[in-house]
């Protein structure tokens, strides 16, 4: 199937009602088709298989749908640091940004170090990303050591005051995720969440808050 087929089929799903269902989950963007849902681009991705270039032609529709599946069938050994910088900055909603991350980014070289350089850039959603790959790099690379994700306490503790709901939620999962990797990061994860609770912030005490009742359970 080449993007216009596929674009098409993606059509075929088209429902508003969805499309409202969605919003009230706080999924948004432009050109959204309200269906099909994630395991039906699962299983869309499966029969059409790993291809580059269809990855990107199907990012560059700028179809809600079309992206996250772009993530989905993208092959992972021809993704660039450009592509990264770019498609990170077209992010305009939070499951096409922790789809993309999840399924595709966080299996680069380049994933701690555009972990650590996008929760710098004010951009809502690509700071969110940073913490996002932090969380997905937890549970998907296998190759990390626990020391790989010290590193990433200080700067958890750092954007917990960040007050924008799809960045704290973000901090929060990233927080929770890396301290149920180990028990030596859980001790951690505890630890950063005491301090964090401590700021003058009523986002940091949400996340430290949320953190423990999990950490701790």
């Amino acid at each position: 199937m080449n993007s216009k087929q596929i674009i098409k089929e993606l059509q075929k799903h088209h429902s508003q009602k969805n499309i409202d269902g969605m919003k009230r989950f706080g999924i948004s963007g432009k050109n959204m088709i309200g269906g099909p849902g994630i395991p039906a681009l699962r299983k869309m991705a499966k029969q059409i298989g790993k291809d580059h270039k269809l990855a990107k032609e199907l990012w560059d529709s700028d179809i809600h749908e079309a992206k996250i599946l772009a993530g989905m069938i993208d092959d992972v050994k021809y993704v660039t640091e450009n592509q990264m910088d770019s498609w990170v900055a077209d992010f305009d909603s939070w499951d096409i940004c922790d789809q993309t991350i999840s399924n595709l980014f966080d299996s680069t070289e380049l994933a701690e170090k555009k972990a650590c350089q996008w929760i710098f850039d004010e951009r809502e959603f690509v700071r969110r990303a940073g913490f996002v790959m932090m969380a997905a790099m937890s549970v998907h690379r296998k190759d990390m050591e626990d020391d790989d994700f010290l590193k990433f306490f200080p700067l958890i503790k750092k954007y917990s005051t960040d007050e924008r709901n799809f960045v704290k939620k973000a901090v929060n999962w990233a927080l929770r995720q890396i301290g149920k990797r180990s028990k030596a990061l859980r001790k951690e994860a505890i630890r950063y969440s005491l301090e964090i609770q401590k700021l003058d912030s009523k986002s940091a005490r949400w996340i430290a808050a949320d953190a423990l009742r999990e950490l701790k359970r």
